[in-house]
């Protein structure tokens, strides 16, 4: 009974002592976080009429929120009674095996840094990487997202994006379409040439400079392929060519020229 009734009084003891410390600790972490959030939009807020580039002002929120929680986390343990310089000499060799664990993203954050000091890309450019089209929604501190025509998100890490060839379809304000037409051999190429110009023309959203062009491809074996190439912005790209290929085949339409095509279809039966 001695024994239980020192361990109780050294428990109430430490109660006592380390009860209060902890309880303001959690407290200090819980608003901490909270204000925490709000400083690195405050951050944001104030970077934005600064005039920087959406693509910066992400990374620079995500860097500032991640900063302020890990100095918040030295606070706390401070109060808590904890000693910070055995807690950063734990801390400094966890960060070491994590690292190590943790290499791809390391790699993936030093080149978030390259991306926002090199700008390859901003928010809301049209870019491919590693075969995959989209228009950038956000540059983070890790990955890039993108999102495609078809609207599916695509997060793709910084890593891949300095490792791959980036091809960006906005940097110049304007890409080319790269559209096929087929027209006859009897027909004269000249005429379908200025008839196809005229119809790219009449599209509001085609740039007129750099003019559109049009011209012969290759000699397919019942037609000419003719390459049509008008110029437009990154964001009209499939508008201009649902509206390019629908005024060049009523365009065809109005002036009678043919196009070949098999006349005879083979039905057969699909196995199971």
């Amino acid at each position: 009974m001695e024994k239980i009734n020192e361990y109780l009084d050294q428990a109430a003891r430490m109660a006592i002592e380390y009860l209060p410390k902890l309880a303001l600790a959690l407290l200090l972490l819980y608003f901490g976080f909270k204000l925490a959030n709000r400083l690195s939009r405050l951050l944001s807020r104030v970077l934005e009429r600064l005039g920087m580039s959406s693509s910066l002002l992400t990374f620079s929120r995500s860097l500032a929120n991640i900063a302020l929680k890990v100095l918040l986390i030295f606070t706390v343990a401070a109060v808590a009674g904890v000693d910070i310089t055995a807690f950063v000499a734990v801390l400094a060799a966890a960060g070491f095996a994590v690292g190590l664990a943790l290499q791809g993203s390391l790699s993936n954050f030093a080149a978030g840094i390259i991306i926002v000091m090199f700008r390859p890309y901003k928010v809301g450019d049209w870019i491919e990487v590693d075969e995959k089209f989209g228009q950038v929604e956000e540059v983070e501190i890790f990955n890039t997202i993108i999102v495609t025509p078809g609207r599916k998100t695509l997060i793709i890490p910084n890593g891949r994006v300095v490792e791959s060839i980036v091809t960006n379809y906005s940097r110049k304000g304007f890409i080319r379409l790269e559209l096929n037409v087929s027209m006859p051999y009897s027909e004269s190429f000249p005429k379908v040439r200025d008839i196809i110009v005229q119809e790219l023309l009449a599209i509001d959203k085609v740039l007129k400079t750099p003019a559109p062009e049009a011209g012969i491809e290759t000699f397919d074996s019942h037609n000419i392929v003719l390459a049509v190439r008008p110029y437009a912005h990154p964001d009209d790209y499939w508008q201009v060519t649902f509206d390019a290929y629908e005024r060049i085949k009523a365009a065809f339409n109005r002036h009678g020229i043919k196009v070949a095509y098999s006349e005879g279809v083979e039905m057969g039966t699909i196995g199971e």
